[in-house]
């Protein structure tokens, strides 16, 4: 999800302390405050390419892991459902282990080789939502002993086989979707999409993901609504009524040595906060059986021991390798599904792209880095895929907000959190502590998540022109129908029949998507009734993408390649016509802008041990 300069805390500073660009603004002066004053607030500590301290870059990477966890968690969790594993709470945690070690990876080399810009890769909701659909037709509906805590022995070929099927079949059509994202992106191809989608199109889309998920989170949280309750008030709590309180953190510095700091700690982490309270609650209440012992009661699905003892059982070290469920098998209908997620992924990413540039202190991405990171992204599916996530990657919004809350947009640190994920991808123990949150505590971070996803795509009308009646069908219409025709399909699952056993199952697949029958209609009518640009928010989305900050690095040092890879191709005049190379060979900083980044770089290296008061609890 794109996110906004104000939503993403742009002039909010995260920590408030004695340093050059970390005081927050003096009240008493008000009005009077001078303009550069300002400006001097909102610079950043390190921008993209200085190398911060390496404890430095490990403890903001432990950060950026932990915003991005709530994400990356939910998706497995979300699936198991659909993959009949809601009971079998050790292959959860391998499929943790794999999603986290995948998005280690991928966020490597995009870092490295793609856009090349300071943003963790992740799971995608947008993929949820089809593979969701596929999951739901009628042949991969989930036995009725599955759903039985009683009756599922996880060691059983059987029920093996029942999950490992489905898996299989996910795996195949994500590989195969995958396929088309990388030759969008390194064809060169997204800036022709770009064209004909605006925000009346990009609107219902991502709306309609976190909409059509409601079924999920009230399933989960029903199952203890106290829980879940207090997990959202929680959240809420942190995330919006404390989060510009600092809290005192005792700190060292050479300058003043021991003394206390002040830590913005629930704007920084409030969705971990907000799940680990209540966490730790049902573990209390759970020892103390407070909670019914009976599977069949209220309130069972709160305790913490649901799945058994799979924290002692989990082995300590995993390794997730290719195939590890088997042979990927393709079905049409499922590739044609996971088409419609890749396309919305697609646009959510280069919107994250120019977010993540202003943020970081970045040139505007060129076309070159964009068509890269969207070709990476692509392998990055393509390797999910083969790895058996049930999922694919994409970039993280919420990783790039918190650049704008730490001042810290060197790439580097970025680079250490795609490390440590990778570690806790191999380590076993961590991802199956993570299976024994409660069903209604995940319930409870559901609706709060899915709630925001929702709302995030409806900010995207801010560019419209909501008076004209024109938009306001268009919105309507395609938001009405991608929650109505899905819900009469799943309803009647049989009333789909050509004659055609893979047109029906196509059919089937992309009218039960409610991302999918939203964006298409929103796509159709706002390319065909006629408007103007100025009307459709043409004008607005296109400006809002543009820089409109001073350049502070040289878009080459930026987003060419490494180790040498640009200067070796920019010998070859004809690699100028590649899409995803950079044109020619990249220009040398004048006087005035080596100055200006040395400048930079003293002043940013001044107080590293500041800024791990604001990453560390």
């Amino acid at each position: 999800m794109t996110l906004g300069r104000d939503s993403n805390g742009h002039g909010i500073d995260a920590f408030a302390l004695e340093g050059r660009f970390c005081d927050l603004p003096d009240t008493k002066r008000g009005e009077e405050m001078d303009t550069s004053t300002e400006e001097e607030s909102n610079k950043l500590v390190y921008c993209v390419t200085d190398v911060p301290p390496w404890y430095l870059c490990i403890i903001l990477g432990i950060q950026h892991c932990l915003t991005a966890f709530g994400g990356i968690i939910a998706i497995p969790l979300i699936l198991s459902r659909g993959l009949c594993l809601q009971f079998d709470g050790l292959t959860q945690s391998h499929l943790i282990s794999t999603i986290f070690f995948v998005s280690g990876i991928c966020t490597l080399l995009q870092v490295t080789f793609g856009v090349r810009l300071p943003i963790l890769q992740g799971g995608t909701f947008t993929l949820l939502a089809p593979s969701m659909a596929m999951l739901s037709m009628p042949e991969w509906t989930c036995p009725a002993w599955t759903q039985n805590a009683s009756l599922v022995n996880t060691s059983s070929t059987d029920f093996i086989e029942v999950w490992q099927s489905r898996m299989r079949a996910l795996q195949g059509s994500i590989m195969v979707g995958s396929l088309f994202q990388v030759f969008i992106g390194f064809s060169g191809l997204i800036g022709l999409f770009m064209r004909f989608i605006g925000p009346l199109t990009i609107a219902p889309t991502i709306a309609l993901i976190g909409l059509s998920l409601f079924d999920s989170a009230g399933s989960s949280a029903g199952n203890h609504w106290g829980i879940s309750s207090m997990t959202i008030a929680l959240i809420v709590l942190f995330s919006q009524y404390l989060r510009h309180i600092p809290v005192p953190f005792p700190a060292f510095s050479k300058e003043k040595k021991l003394h206390t700091s002040r830590v913005h700690v629930f704007q920084i982490l409030p969705v971990l906060l907000g799940i680990t309270l209540p966490w730790f609650i049902c573990y209390l209440l759970t020892i103390y059986n407070v909670f019914p012992t009976e599977p069949n009661q209220y309130g069972y699905l709160a305790r913490t021991d649901v799945k058994g003892d799979v924290v002692s059982q989990a082995p300590w070290f995993s390794f997730p390798y290719p195939g590890q469920w088997g042979m990927p098998t393709v079905s049409l209908a499922g590739v044609v599904g996971i088409l419609a997620g890749v396309i919305s992924s697609m646009i959510e990413s280069v919107g994250d792209y120019h977010a993540c540039a202003r943020l970081s202190g970045a040139p505007p991405p060129p076309k070159h880095a964009i068509n890269r990171g969207i070709g990476i992204e692509g392998l990055g599916c393509l390797l999910a895929g083969a790895w058996g996530t049930g999922n694919g990657t994409t970039s993280y919004s919420e990783n790039v907000g918190a650049l704008g809350i730490t001042k810290v947009g060197s790439r580097m640190v970025i680079v250490a959190s795609g490390v440590l994920m990778v570690a806790m991808g191999v380590f076993g123990k961590v991802a199956a502590i993570f299976t024994t949150i409660p069903s209604p505590v995940v319930g409870g971070m559901f609706m709060v998540m899915f709630g925001v996803i929702a709302a995030a795509g409806v900010s995207n009308l801010q560019y419209v022109d909501m008076n004209s009646s024109r938009n306001i069908f268009i919105f309507g219409f395609s938001m009405f129908s991608g929650l109505v025709i899905p819900n009469w399909i799943f309803k009647n699952s049989t009333a789909i029949a050509t004659g055609v056993i893979e047109l029906d199952q196509v059919l089937q697949v992309l009218l039960t998507t409610s991302m999918f029958v939203g964006g298409f209609f929103g796509f159709i009518l706002d390319n065909t009734i006629p408007g103007s640009k100025l009307e459709r928010g043409i004008v607005a989305w296109n400006k809002a993408h543009e820089d409109d900050s001073s350049n502070t690095l040289e878009s080459g040092d930026v987003y060419n390649l490494p180790f040498g890879i640009s200067s070796y191709l920019s010998s070859s005049s004809w690699l100028r016509y590649v899409p995803f190379c950079p044109p020619g060979k990249p220009n040398s900083l004048d006087g005035a802008e080596i100055d200006a980044r040395e400048s930079k770089q003293q002043l940013g290296h001044q107080r590293p041990s500041q800024i791990i008061v604001g990453a560390a609890l």
